[in-house]
């Protein structure tokens, strides 16, 4: 294939090929000169231009295919467009010369067709350059056409329209015979020509004035004739034209009324009127309408009425959305007109009328919802109320019994009912769609929404009440608060009218269409709201029979109500089961004999009445199976069964009772019917096996009536057939825009499709996706549908034999009948046959023996050659789900060979088209029968079968079967995939394009062929490069079709291309391919697209945005979208789309493709993602004026409002017009996702600084922080919004730019954050939110952020501060108002969970307050210990934190009140289901007894924040309990005897302050226990976290500690549960929270222990205590008890940390080669800490135990100390220590210091212990395996120093020990690292200061010479660095310590040895000055101590300095030359005592 990619075509390579693989290769080069050409210079062009030419005519006499011709037209016209255009004649001759032709052969047609199409493109290409030649041109194209077939009649019609395209006004001559031509074949037999005639149509009438005036009656008509027959594609066609045309006139008549005079005005009615004449009359001329009209009889035809209703839609979209808003009302009334009683021909019959209404519907919602923007269609709302109080008077009137002559006249009542319907429908959609954001209007008291609303409902037609009740229910929906007024009113009305029967059945439609809508209103309805309906409902049963009059309409409305309350879910509905299960059991006979009684004794009307009511309970039931499932227990089922087999006895004579009372029953017993039916279905088959046989013989009966004629397969049989075979029929099943009216047109003409009125009961069901209001389908029809359903399930679980009886009896039925009749009954037996198999395969049930299987595989192949091209496809499926459930791969094979044989031998389109899809749907749910040989003959029967071009649909289902067998064959079609592939192309590069359905299906096949290829569409070699190349080729061919339905096929091939081989897709082409189709008026074209588009742009978003933006820039056509990419990107145009768009599904694509994009690219793209969302945002006219208004000041601009509103900008400016609040919402949603795409990004996005100096330095990068005040502005516009929904996302978007902006520093103003210029914004966008009329959710909301901005610490000042907690403390007066203060409106849930939100509010400030203080507290504690005095601003930053503390103080006695009342709650809802009873009756301080499990979900969102809280409050008063009545004063006053008394005298039974902190304690810890014990996988960290701070703050205060530590097993099971938090939880905050809490468990035990041991000794006298009396844990015996031991329970924990940090611990790991002990290592942060904190608990462990507890677990503790110490000894390049090694140590000091190493019982053991200890720290230094490890030698030194000073001498002192510790230190002072020394000298400064002689002497003995030689040696190397020079003074310092320590007589001979030391450092003059920093320093140092020594020993100075001059002059030398510094230095401030800073020393060492 690359030689064809070449200017000229390579003939030689052509010449070689085959005859199929010439096609394929000139479309290939083609394809390639078309891309080629534009971008070749002209000069190259017009080189080969002659050559060219040739070629492509040679081409163009070839006989070339469709999609051939199209670009050898297309190449010609590039071709002379840039080359020279003389011989462009002669090729325009050529062609009219080929058209002329006379040869009419088959062979020659291609030719005359290629010539057709060449013109066409030529001139539209060249257009005038052509000159007058079109006239002929024309007048030829004409001539042809009259005895052109159908391809040439198409392709002249398009060729006649590029001429026109082309030259413009040019053509005025020849428009007159082109519109002649055009006429005829607008009417024409074949659709796809009448698309063509349209489209040309479409053309002609932009320069032809006479179509839109003169001409424009016949115009219509010929429109409406068109429209007769058509199928979809042609209605779309004609609709546009038809509403183009008169648009056109509509608007033109100014502009060319002067100009041309004779041109026809008109006006808007008359252009209405002309489409009201088709919709009304339709397509015959006036006299056969008028005729048909004499004889009574309509003669409009649905496709007529359904064509002109899209013209309807797309005359008004053409006039645009100002238009109609200038026109609604005009628009309106004549819509409404087409249905109203002036025109009662329309609806004669209830189907006509049900097919008109949908009609007005469907262009109502058209126009108002896709065309209006939100404001637009509030003014439509009140239009629409206008027109129906109109009505509505207009129907009081009428039935006034005051005006007796219009009384006649009830008919009008009846005719005005479907405008009132539709007029309903509308304002409901209407109001639904706008959501929230519908307030205001339904606030409008003078439009009267809701009054004339439910004055409607008292309407005499059952329709009307209806559709009011619907229309309520939508009302509610939208406005969830309007739901509980709306509920009362009409309950209200019901029970003061019970004694009219419009009221009972409108006012009970309207409960039940109320109930209905609760479940869509997540707030719901208060409680009682159920009880009263329920009272109501029975109430009206009770009283059925009392009034004859209305007993059915009582009956009814009674059953009506108890099955929607149904809805309400198992909490509401478990309260009134019992009354519901007694009222269900009285509804029917207990007995048979009964019911023969009653049979016996009825008339017609009882009859009527009881079934009626039985048929109401029986759907009472189903709705409460439905609904309620988890209500089913054993007993209930068992009750709901005891009434069941009366029914089924019931059904079995309804036969009967119909022929003795007639007709009347009729519609009861159909009712009566499908209500069991329905009912059955649902329950267990195998609680009513017993009735098995007689319903099957009902079920029979059924499906074989005599009298049913309805052919209902469009409805049946969809959900039977596999979706993808549905394809194969065609628009008509298939979803588009239209669908609601196109329904119609599927259901034959003796069904108008579903409707309320057919079934009342469907008022409080979900209407399906799609629809606006639930469409139930005629009774006759239902029950056949339930029967089918109730069929699959009964008969699956039969007996083999019964269900042979059941299959043989429905053959013979068949059998029995003829004609019209025998295709019902098939129809309806092949749908429960397929709903059986259905079934039966679903469950992995099997079929039966051979004999069962006989009559099923009957009735199948009977239905496989059915004319109805359904029935065909549902019998290909049970056919291959038979085979399915039989399981035998002969039967299989046997029914294949079947089919095999069949297509062999038959002709006729049926079969064959029957058997081919036989073969797929095998394969399908077979996977690939198996043998190779089955798989050939299959392919090559559908290879023959799809190249039977006599009959388009013999090859579309062959194909498709095809496709299905590629699916399902997988790898084992890889042989046949070339041939496949070549067949796919042949056949798209030869089948004419009007055949659009086997192009569909040729999609289908090449999109399986890819997917069976894969990944191997990446290889490189020849082969796989060829099938490529053919995939491409093939999607090129399909994007090039006419047909939208192909084109999304190739879109979704290239899909699949792009996601095997993305190198080899083009992606710019794929890209524009998108783009051109974004809008498309084809719905499955639209949805193609977006999920293509999903998919690139997850991989490349910003190359799909470019290559989008790039293509709309250059694309030289008129490329007009409805979306502007150029303006506002893809993103943007996406945006748009998303808004303009109606269906769910496809914004939901949408918007994910969306999230894709922003996910990649909005952190690069951030300035327009942003502006993007702040469009949308402040697009809507309501925002114009919010953001106009300056937060400051709400209230003056409130005044502002009304001028911006007024003042309406230009629309065109605006890249967003009004966009709907889902939009709105989708865009701050969009908002959040950017934050958090930031944050995982570059944190310049959040430091405003770092983003300023990248941006000076030119960085191209773009920083969120730079667009704060846009973020800020956005969530402020979005949180005061109209729509609840958009306020929710704005609060949310406010919170997360609280949460992620309050810590960044403002650089301009130090000590304050950015957002602290935001506060006045922040406080305006809260406030409406705490209004009262605000639903308790946003409240909920404002809260969470109130407390998130108080608790940020943004503002610092309170009197800012105030405003927002002033919003916290008017909330909080609400929560204490009580539960008689709450909002009626919603469920009690909804209170419950704002009283949580604001209580968990104001804990959240207060844990901030409190934590705040403690750290200013901290700090301040740190400032007074540097500097004596504070500073000012150190008493600001106080009071700050306390003025919070205040804010929250003046409030806290009323929150801890209800702190614990929540905390209470929770508790109990915390119990197990086996514990509700003991739950109290009337429920909690927060929630009541029935909303129990909705209130569940808010206290867990809640409760760990307010445990915290308390706890914190708990801990503040001390667990010091104040007087209830004197409030907060009182709260920190201790409780006294005095106040006591006074309480107990007051309130007699009041509980002790000790019971009520018991209380207390009980029920923080048992909250805290029950929670962390198993804390749920998806527990959020917080909430854990904040549970053991709350722990943690709790065990701060004594009195909690002393019942922990009193109660040992407490304290071992709060362990144990601790250390199982910490094994799951990995987070090292709750781990290192987890070991705070164990820290104060282990110190409540000490102090407990302690306590023991103090009262001991008080008891036992004061000689004794030197004995410590003997408590703590291992008693006497130093046992320790797994599971009762606090200590062990203790070590469990730590060992579990450490060796978690550290696994070297272990000694189990230790022992395996893995773990050598290696290196030691450097924990991270947190490692750090958790492992600090774990020593720290260890080493506080012996003060717990007893001393022979002590020496139990000393060797664990000492182990795991020095582990830690060996493992994590690391050097750090500052000279720090690690901080675990610190920790190690202090932990070691803690142990040695311990009473128990000197209590008699331990001691021994101790001291053995801890010389052990010592021995392992020197191990240290051995090398291991040969290896010396690195270990840090200070931290081991420093380890040695601790024992030697802090264990009691008898440990360090014994000689061998002493030994190895002196080495070491003589080690570690040879060490070239003078760091090491200088820790060395300063360890043994205060060793050598130690008091005890016996220990320090030796060290002193053995290292003071060698320090003495070491410093003696510096003489000579003087010190180079800082580091050198410390250790040098460090050395002097120790030197002179051991003087000031020496006895009497050895000190002058220590000093003579001093002081020439001291002197040798010492420079004179000259040398001071060259010496460098570290000598000089050196020589001050030494100078210091000398004039220090001197003083203090001065005799033996004197003779020191005389015995040797030398010296002495060197000292003068020096003294003087530091005269002046000598002054200085002598100051008495640095004699300082050397022991002091020794014992610091020591301390810092340690810590």
């Amino acid at each position: 294939m690359e030689l064809a990619h070449s200017l000229l075509l390579n003939e030689e390579a052509y010449n070689q090929l085959g005859e199929f693989q010439k096609a394929e290769f000139i479309f290939e080069w083609l394809r390639f000169l078309e891309k080629l050409l534009p971008v070749t210079s002209k000069a190259d062009v017009k080189e080969e231009q002659k050559k060219l030419t040739e070629q492509l005519i040679a081409l163009l006499n070839s006989s070339p295919g469709p999609p051939t011709r199209r670009l050898i037209a297309k190449n010609l016209a590039i071709l002379y467009s840039i080359g020279d255009t003389f011989s462009a004649y002669q090729t325009v001759d050529k062609c009219n010369e080929l058209i002329r032709s006379k040869d009419d052969s088959p062979s020659y047609l291609p030719t005359k067709l290629a010539a057709v199409v060449c013109l066409g493109y030529l001139y539209k290409k060249l257009g005038r350059i052509l000159g007058n030649s079109f006239i002929d041109t024309v007048g030829n194209v004409l001539k042809a056409l009259k005895n052109a077939e159908s391809q040439g009649r198409y392709e002249s019609m398009l060729s006649l329209q590029n001429i026109l395209i082309g030259l413009g006004s040019a053509a005025t001559p020849c428009h007159r015979e082109i519109y002649k031509a055009a006429r005829s074949c607008l009417t024409d037999r074949s659709m796809a020509v009448r698309c063509a005639a349209a489209k040309c149509m479409l053309e002609l009438q932009k320069e032809a004035v006479f179509m839109w005036s003169t001409d424009l009656d016949n115009v219509a008509t010929l429109c409406f004739k068109s429209f007769d027959g058509s199928n979809y594609d042609v209605r779309i066609a004609v609709s546009k034209l038809l509403g183009t045309v008169l648009a056109r006139a509509v608007t033109s008549k100014q502009a060319t009324a002067s100009a041309r005079q004779n041109v026809r005005k008109i006006s808007l009615d008359e252009a209405l009127q002309l489409l009201e004449t088709g919709f009304l009359r339709g397509s015959g001329g006036f006299l056969r309408a008028s005729g048909d009209m004499l004889k009574g009889i309509s003669s409009v035809s649905r496709d007529v009425r359904v064509g002109v209703t899209q013209a309807y839609v797309i005359f008004i979209t053409t006039l645009g959305r100002q238009w109609l808003e200038r026109n609604f009302s005009a628009c309106l009334s004549h819509i409404l007109d087409l249905v109203s009683q002036s025109h009662p021909k329309a609806i004669q019959t209830q189907m006509d009328a049900i097919c008109c209404r949908r009609c007005i519907s469907f262009i109502l919602r058209a126009i108002v919802g896709g065309l209006l923007g939100e404001k637009a269609q509030i003014a439509a709302a009140k239009e629409i109320c206008q027109a129906l109080w109109k009505l509505k008077k207009v129907a009081d009137v009428v039935m006034s019994d005051g005006n007796l002559e219009t009384r006649i006249s009830t008919t009008d009542v009846t005719a005005s009912q479907h405008v009132l319907v539709c007029a309903l429908h509308e304002l409901g959609s209407l109001i639904h769609g706008l959501g929230t954001t519908a307030a205001p209007l339904l606030q409008d008291s003078s439009t009267g929404v809701l009054d004339v609303v439910i004055s409607v409902i008292l309407h005499p037609s059952i329709s009307v009440r209806l559709a009011a009740a619907w229309c309520l229910r939508c009302i509610a929906v939208a406005l969830p608060s309007y739901v509980s007024p709306l509920l009362d009113r009409c309950t209200e009305r019901l029970s003061a009218l019970k004694s009219s029967p419009e009221a009972v059945t409108g006012y009970s439609f309207a409960v039940a269409a109320l109930l209905g809508a609760v479940r869509h209103c997540p707030l719901g309805i208060p409680h009682g709201k159920g009880k009263a309906i329920m009272t109501v409902a029975e109430d009206l049963l009770c009283s059925a029979s009392q009034n004859s009059r209305i007993s059915i309409q009582r009956t009814q409305a009674g059953w009506l109500l108890i099955a929607s309350l149904m809805t309400l879910g198992p909490a509401v509905v478990q309260h009134y089961l019992p009354r519901m299960l007694l009222l269900w059991k009285c509804v029917f006979p207990l007995s048979p004999k009964d019911l023969e009684t009653e049979r016996s004794r009825g008339d017609s009307f009882t009859w009527q009445v009881t079934l009626e009511g039985r048929a109401g309970a029986l759907c009472a039931i189903k709705t409460f199976v439905s609904y309620c499932c988890g209500l089913l227990t054993d007993e209930v089922i068992q009750r709901l069964l005891s009434p069941l087999p009366c029914a089924v006895d019931l059904l079995t004579q309804l036969p009967s009772i119909h022929k003795m009372y007639g007709n009347a029953l009729k519609t009861s017993s159909v009712t009566y019917r499908h209500r069991l039916y329905e009912l059955l279905a649902l329950l267990p088959p195998k609680t009513y096996e017993g009735s098995f046989c007689a319903i099957l013989k009902e079920l029979v009966a059924d499906f074989t009536a005599t009298d049913n004629h309805m052919a209902a397969s469009t409805f049946l049989l969809p959900p039977l057939c596999h979706q993808d075979d549905l394809l194969l029929l065609g628009p008509f099943v298939q979803e588009t825009d239209h669908r609601f009216i196109e329904e119609q047109l599927l259901l034959g003409s003796s069904i108008a499709g579903g409707s309320l009125e057919y079934d009342p009961y469907s008022i409080y069901e979900k209407a399906e996706e799609g629809d606006s209001v639930p469409k139930p389908l005629p009774p006759t029809l239902s029950v056949v549908s339930a029967g089918v359903r109730l069929f699959g399930v009964i008969v699956s679980h039969v007996a083999e034999s019964q269900r042979f009886q059941v299959l043989e009896k429905l053959l013979s039925s068949i059998k029995q009948t003829k004609g019209l009749r025998q295709q019902v009954v098939q129809l309806n037996i092949i749908s429960a046959l397929s709903s059986f198999l259905k079934r039966l395969a679903s469950c992995k049930g099997s079929l039966g023996s051979e004999e069962v299987r006989r009559p099923a595989l009957a009735l199948i192949m009977g239905a496989l050659e059915n004319s109805n091209p359904l029935v065909r496809c549902a019998a290909a499926d049970s056919l291959a789900r038979l085979a399915q459930v039989v399981a035998d791969s002969t039967f299989t094979a046997g029914l294949a060979q079947v089919s095999f044989d069949k297509l062999k031998s038959a002709r006729d389109v049926v079969s064959r088209t029957g058997h081919s899809l036989a073969l797929g749907s095998l394969y399908r749910y077979l996977g690939g029968i198996c043998s190779t040989q089955h798989l050939n003959a299959c392919v090559g029967i559908l290879y023959t079968l799809s190249q039977d071009s006599t009959s388009p649909d013999v090859q579309t289902w062959a194909l498709h079967s095809l496709s299905l067998v590629i699916d399902s064959a997988g790898p084992l079609y890889h042989v046949h995939v070339e041939p496949t592939l070549s067949l796919v192309v042949m056949l798209l590069l030869t089948v004419p394009p009007a055949y659009a359905e086997v192009h569909q299906s040729l999609g289908r096949c090449l999109n399986a062929l890819i997917t069976t290829l894969g990944p191997e569409l990446q290889g490189s070699n020849i082969a796989v490069s060829g099938l490529r190349t053919s995939c491409l080729l093939g999607c090129a061919v399909m994007q090039d079709n006419p047909d939208c339905l192909v084109q999304a096929q190739a879109i979704s091939c290239l899909q699949q291309l792009h996601m095997f081989a993305p190198r080899h897709v083009n992606l710019s082409s794929l890209v524009s391919c998108l783009c051109v189709n974004l809008c498309s008026s084809y719905l499955l074209l639209r949805r193609a697209v977006i999920a293509c588009l999903c998919q690139l742009v997850q991989r490349e978003a910003s190359e799909v945005s470019e290559h989008a933006v790039a293509f709309v820039k250059d694309c030289k056509e008129d490329f007009t979208l409805d979306i502007n990419i150029r303006e506002v990107g893809l993103e943007g145009a996406l945006l748009n789309l998303l808004d303009k768009e109606l269906d769910q599904r496809l914004c939901q694509d949408i918007k994910e493709t969306l999230n894709h994009m922003l996910a990649s690219v909005a952190v690069e793209k951030l300035s327009v993602w942003l502006k993007l969302c702040k469009d949308v945002l402040a697009a809507s006219a309501d925002f114009t004026s919010v953001a106009s208004v300056d937060t400051t000041q709400e209230e003056e601009g409130a005044k502002e409002d009304d001028d911006v509103l007024t003042s309406e900008s230009d629309e065109q400016s605006h890249p967003f017009t009004n966009p709907k609040w889902s939009t709105r919402v989708f865009a701050i949603e969009c908002v959040c996702k950017i934050i958090s795409h930031c944050e995982n990004a570059d944190k310049a996005h959040f430091d405003i600084t770092l983003a300023q100096e990248r941006k000076q330095r030119g960085s191209r990068d773009d920083f969120l922080v730079l667009h704060l005040a846009d973020l800020i502005r956005m969530a402020f516009m979005a949180a005061t919004d109209h729509s609840d929904q958009l306020r929710l996302s704005g609060l949310q978007t406010l919170l997360v730019i609280v949460r992620r902006f309050s810590s960044v520093p403002e650089p301009e103003f130090p000590g304050h954050v950015i957002l602290e210029q935001y506060q006045a914004n922040v406080g305006a966008a809260l406030r409406p939110a705490f209004a009262p009329e605000t639903p308790p959710n946003i409240t909920a909301k404002a809260c969470e952020v109130c407390s998130a901005w108080i608790a940020s610490g943004v503002v610092s000042d309170f009197s800012d501060l105030r405003r927002v907690h002033q919003l916290l403390i008017s909330s909080l007066t609400k929560v204490q108002a009580g539960k008689e203060a709450q909002s009626q409106l919603y469920n009690e849930s909804a209170s419950t969970m704002e009283i949580l939100a604001v209580l968990k509010a104001w804990a959240e400030v207060y844990i901030v307050a409190v934590e705040r203080e403690k750290n200013q507290s901290d700090t301040q504690k740190q400032i007074s210990k540097t500097t004596d005095s504070t500073d000012e601003s150190h008493g600001d930053l106080t009071s700050s934190a306390n003025g919070l503390l205040d804010l929250v103080q003046a409030d806290l006695g009323t929150l801890s009140k209800l702190w614990l009342a929540a905390l209470q709650d929770f508790a109990l809802l915390t119990l197990p289901s086996e514990y509700a009873s003991q739950l109290p009756v009337e429920g909690g301080a927060f929630y009541t007894a029935e909303t129990i499990e909705n209130a569940r979900p808010h206290y867990h969102n809640c409760w760990a924040l307010i445990l915290y809280a308390t706890a914190l409050w708990l801990t503040s008063t001390g667990f010091l309990v104040a007087d209830a009545d004197e409030g907060v004063t009182n709260l920190s006053r201790p409780v006294t005897p005095t106040t006591m008394c006074q309480d107990s005298t007051s309130r007699a039974a009041v509980k002790s302050p000790e019971d009520v902190n018991t209380d207390r304690f009980h029920l923080i810890l048992g909250i805290s226990v029950e929670f962390l014990c198993s804390p749920r996988s998806d527990a959020a960290m917080e909430n854990i976290t904040a549970c053991l701070h709350a722990l943690e703050a709790f065990l701060d205060v004594p009195w909690p500690r002393s019942k922990i530590g009193g109660d040992q097993e407490l304290g071992v099971e709060l362990l144990n549960i601790l250390h199982r938090l910490i094994l799951t939880r990995e987070s090292p905050d709750i781990q290192l929270a987890t070991l705070e809490v164990v820290r104060r468990i282990l110190f409540a035990a000490q102090e407990h222990v302690r306590e023991k041991r103090r009262s001991a000794e008080v008891d036992d006298g004061a000689a004794e205590k030197e004995t410590l009396p003997e408590f703590g844990e291992g008693k006497d015996t130093g046992g320790l008890v797994p599971g009762k031991s606090l200590v062990f329970a203790t070590l469990e924990l730590c060992v579990c940390i450490l060796v978690r940090q550290l696994p070297q611990l272990n000694p189990k790991v230790t022992g395996s080669p893995a773990v050598e002990a290696g290196k030691p290592q450097m924990l991270s942060e947190n490692g750090s800490k958790l492992v600090s904190a774990a020593l720290v608990i260890l080493s506080d462990i012996p003060a717990v135990c007893s001393p022979e507890g002590s020496v139990s677990v000393l060797p664990t503790i000492l182990y795991l100390i020095i582990g830690v110490l060996r493992e994590t000894a690391v050097k750090l390049p500052d000279n720090q220590l690690p901080l675990t090694v610190a920790a190690s140590l202090q932990a070691l000091k803690g142990v040695l210091s311990s009473p128990m190493a000197r209590a008699e019982k331990s001691r021994i053991a101790w001291t053995d212990l801890l010389r052990s200890a010592l021995v392992t720290i020197l191990d240290c230094w051995d090398p291991v395996g040969g290896a010396q490890r690195e270990l840090d030698e200070a931290s081991l030194l420093t380890a040695i120093t601790v024992f030697i000073l802090s264990a009691s001498p008898e440990v360090t002192t014994i000689e061998c020990l002493q030994k190895r510790c002196i080495e070491k230190f003589n080690i570690v002072l040879d060490s070239k690292d003078p760091v090491v020394q200088l820790k060395c000298y300063q360890l043994l400064l205060s060793i050598f200061q130690y008091p005890n002689s016996a220990v320090s002497y030796p060290y002193i003995h053995s290292l003071a010479p060698s320090i003495v030689g070491k410093l003696q040696e510096t003489e000579k190397t003087k010190p180079e660095n800082y580091a050198e020079l410390q250790v040098i003074q460090e050395g002097i310092k120790v030197v002179a310590v051991l003087i000031a320590l020496a006895e009497e007589e050895d000190r002058a001979c220590l000093v003579a040895c001093f002081l020439p030391l001291l002197v040798s450092f010492l420079l004179d003059e000259n040398a001071l000055a060259s010496a460098t920093n570290s000598s000089r320093n050196l020589h001050e140092f030494a100078l210091q101590k000398v004039m220090q020594i001197g003083p203090q020993y001065s005799s033996v100075f004197k003779k020191v300095m005389a015995s040797s001059p030398s010296m002495k002059a060197r000292l003068e030398s020096a003294v003087k030359g530091n005269q002046e510094s000598i002054k200085v230095k002598t100051t008495p401030k640095h004699a300082r005592n050397p022991g002091k800073s020794s014992s610091i020393q020591l301390k810092t060492n340690f810590l």
